[in-house]
């Protein structure tokens, strides 16, 4: 499937969720990831970041970007060199723990969408000004969650906040509520016992009622 860089963020936004799939067993991690992705898919979010920490990641990408097309997958990484192969591996965006200034710049060159990690106004402001599509602001919850999401939003209204880091299914309208434009959820979504012990139907449970709650904030 051919998508633009405006197809991925335009998707991101409608469903306002990015799974982060980070597999905890290492000599099972490429199957792990596959399975969480196909799971997240069937359950209404055809959306996730696979974390380069983990082995075989980019292979992951790659097997995915061939047997679920219609899924976003994309790559939560370090460094300008990742980046590069998770592009050649077909990933449809990048995201980073924090402000990667080449990384941003490489996307922006390839017309890759772009989230990297900030915390402070700052940084929120430098993402913005190098071309970043989104901001995700992590760890959020060690600042105040939802109140500093809102902190964040109100001198900064046209910049996309994508709050990762204390998001769970009591919380995530909160951010939503609060100005964030997406949220990033790991083992609270996805939870490595599920991914271990293939757990799908808890996968797709989860991914239901997350996607609830994002209806629900924006109702």
């Amino acid at each position: 499937m051919s998508l633009s860089k405006a197809d991925v963020r335009k998707r991101i936004e409608e469903i306002g969720i990015v799974p982060s799939i980070r597999p905890a067993d290492a000599e099972s991690a490429a199957d792990e990831a596959c399975f969480a992705a196909e799971a997240l898919n069937s359950g209404g979010i055809p959306i996730a970041e696979v974390s380069m920490t983990a082995p075989g990641s980019i292979d992951v990408i790659a097997h995915i970007e061939k047997t679920l097309p219609e899924m976003f997958i994309g790559a939560d990484l370090l460094d300008l060199e990742m980046a590069r192969r998770c592009f050649d591996a077909g990933a449809k965006f990048f995201t980073t723990p924090g402000l990667v200034l080449d990384v941003v710049e490489f996307a922006v060159a390839q017309g890759v969408v772009v989230f990297p990690g900030v915390l402070t106004p700052s940084e929120v402001l430098a993402a913005s000004k190098a071309g970043a599509d989104f901001v995700k602001v992590f760890p959020c919850s060690l600042l105040g969650g939802a109140a500093y999401i809102k902190a964040l939003h109100a001198p900064l209204p046209h910049v996309p906040l994508i709050a990762s880091g204390g998001v769970n299914d009591r919380t995530i309208g909160d951010f939503l509520q609060a100005g964030a434009a997406a949220v990033g959820v790991g083992r609270e979504l996805v939870p490595p016992d599920a991914m271990r012990m293939r757990r799908d139907a808890q996968i797709r449970e989860l991914a239901r009622r997350f996607l609830e709650k994002v209806r629900d904030a924006r109702a």
